[in-house]
């Protein structure tokens, strides 16, 4: 009786994940100062300290991907710090473009041990007018 008190405890007992922070959860898409492309913000902040380096991309409504440009697509992120990141796309996509989303990603040296690790992603969805 005692064991299946414990399992039951155990069941019950909520599971702690950390994961990385991207806001704001509807980004909208601006004019920026290029004719014909738009622009939004996006920030993160990593919550992982077994995570330094951090993707991002921009998705259709299947999760196919988007064509556009940031200072860097992939970049490193260390523990408990924030980024701002820019992301334009072309006005020609706007309507394709229907989310935003951050991966955490290992190192080069360290896919070999990619089976041990867990990664996060974060989408945000564009808000339409």
């Amino acid at each position: 009786m005692k064991k299946y008190l414990i399992a039951l405890f155990l069941l019950l007992v909520p599971i702690i994940s950390y994961a990385h922070d991207m806001v704001p959860t509807y980004p909208v898409l601006r004019p920026s100062y290029m004719a014909g492309v738009l622009v939004t913000e996006i920030e993160l902040f990593n919550k992982r300290n077994d995570v330094e380096y951090y993707e991002i991309a921009v998705f259709d409504k299947d999760f196919g991907p988007v064509p556009f440009v940031s200072s860097f697509k992939i970049f490193k992120l260390e523990y408990l710090k924030k980024v701002k990141v820019e992301i334009y796309i072309r006005e020609q996509d706007k309507d394709r473009a229907v989310y935003v989303c951050s991966r955490s990603r290992a190192p080069e040296s360290e896919k070999v041990n990619i089976n041990t690790g867990i990664t996060s992603m974060i989408c945000s969805k564009f808000k339409r007018n």
